[in-house]
């Protein structure tokens, strides 16, 4: 019989959280992650209104000016993942994967992919069928299932989730946005994901009953865990000691 440990992921529901705080955060795992070789972690959570600029972003992709966007309580934050516009708010799980890929042999393309098919096996637990587009990150729903992207025309179905990673030293942070029961007006606002025009829907749209954030929190956990072959167990964030205050 193997003696193999497996590695463990603490999972930790946040709630609400500013993004500049939750960036903190994200990195105060990373280094933790880094220096002393500690347990993988999953932060998952809400975001009040932002709109993240990724690095191919520019200023083009927000549709209307920071002053508008202040009035209507939306910040515009530059950051560092990858990928372009896009938005977060309530109803919207976030889920920022602070792991060693490095460690699992996971390639950055092999790292998206998990986290996407996670997304897609969560959405097929709740009866909605997912897939992804060939060519572009982020889950899809409805339209051509795997369908290849095609240079300037926007795929067939509609996007329900977003992906943005950037991986340091081997440890990965930021990560997925998932569209539970998210106000879908203000994506009008961007060109999301560097697509004008793009359709976009959320879990509570696509099943046409009410549902939140937690209902869909611990079942992509439990996915990806599987799926990163970690073993899952819950932590408060009040377990950690950040040296930041107002951070816990």
């Amino acid at each position: 019989m193997s003696t193999e440990s497996v590695r463990e992921i603490h999972g930790l529901r946040l709630g609400t959280v500013e993004y500049r705080k939750a960036l903190d955060i994200q990195r105060f795992f990373h280094t933790r992650r880094k220096r002393i070789g500690a347990a993988d972690i999953l932060l998952l959570l809400e975001h009040n209104h932002v709109i993240t600029m990724g690095r191919r972003a520019n200023e083009s992709h927000v549709l209307l000016d920071k002053e508008t966007l202040h009035n209507l309580g939306v910040e515009v934050f530059e950051t560092d993942r990858g990928g372009e516009a896009t938005y977060h708010g309530p109803g919207q799980l976030v889920g920022y994967p602070i792991i060693d890929v490095r460690a699992l042999s996971f390639s950055p393309v092999k790292y998206v992919r998990i986290l996407e098919l996670s997304i897609v096996e969560t959405l097929n637990v709740l009866g909605i069928q997912a897939h992804l587009v060939d060519g572009e990150t982020g889950v899809w729903v409805g339209g051509i299932p795997n369908e290849k992207r095609r240079h300037g025309v926007n795929p067939e179905g509609r996007k329900i989730a977003a992906i943005g990673v950037r991986i340091s030293d081997g440890v990965s942070m930021h990560g997925f946005a998932l569209n539970v029961s998210t106000d879908l007006s203000y994506f009008g606002k961007i060109i999301p994901c560097g697509m004008p025009n793009l359709a976009v829907t959320s879990v509570q749209a696509e099943m046409g009953t009410p549902i939140s954030t937690d209902d869909c929190a611990e079942i992509i956990a439990s996915m990806l865990a599987e799926k990163l072959n970690l073993e899952l167990s819950w932590a408060d964030l009040a377990d950690f000691e950040l040296p930041v205050p107002g951070l816990t």
